[in-house]
């Protein structure tokens, strides 16, 4: 049993919910994300709180009543203050930069790699930090995902991207004999 959505999800002041069936819209000072989620969850809202109901038993509602219950927390938190992640990019001659609706980045290839920033993030880079910021936690997530993905850590000399609370494990390398 869930115990994420076993208890009612409180909506703070200051927030707007509205709720369409299982269609679920939320509104605050930093924006606004909508969302459509599986109808074998009822959502429903009683007073200054939403209530999850399970329609089945099966074992594929119980598990979405928990997944959909994070979701709308995470809506609700994202209108409130925007979610953050930062990558630090390492290496010698890497750069990052960005112009207008990309990210430009100098990553060590024979051509440079742009990317697209989507609709709905910030993101900023300076001296090599890239800072990427927005109201909807999957996108931000998705995003700084990609941006690593560009060029991982590796583990000898450290070079590429890394989230900055992450550590990246060193190997020795080579002895000379």
């Amino acid at each position: 049993m869930s115990r994420i959505s076993k208890n009612p999800i409180e909506i703070p002041a200051g927030v707007t919910v509205s709720v369409d069936k299982s269609t679920v819209s939320v509104t605050g000072p930093k924006g606004s994300l909508v969302r459509t989620f599986n109808p074998l969850i009822a959502i429903a809202m009683e007073g200054n709180t939403i209530v999850l109901t399970k329609k089945g038993e099966d074992v594929f509602a119980r598990s979405l009543w928990g997944t959909i219950g994070s979701h709308i927390k995470n809506m609700i938190a994202g209108v409130q203050t925007p979610y953050s992640k930062k990558l630090i990019l390492e290496g010698v001659g890497f750069k990052s930069a960005v112009s207008g609706t990309s990210l430009d980045l100098a990553l060590g290839f024979s051509h440079p790699v742009k990317i697209e920033i989507p609709e709905g993030l910030t993101v900023t880079a300076d001296k090599n930090v890239i800072s990427i910021s927005g109201i909807d936690k999957e996108l931000v997530g998705q995003f700084s995902a990609y941006v690593r993905s560009q060029k991982k850590p590796e583990p000898y000399k450290g070079k590429g991207f890394r989230y900055d609370d992450e550590v990246i494990r060193r190997k020795q390398g080579k002895k000379s004999a």
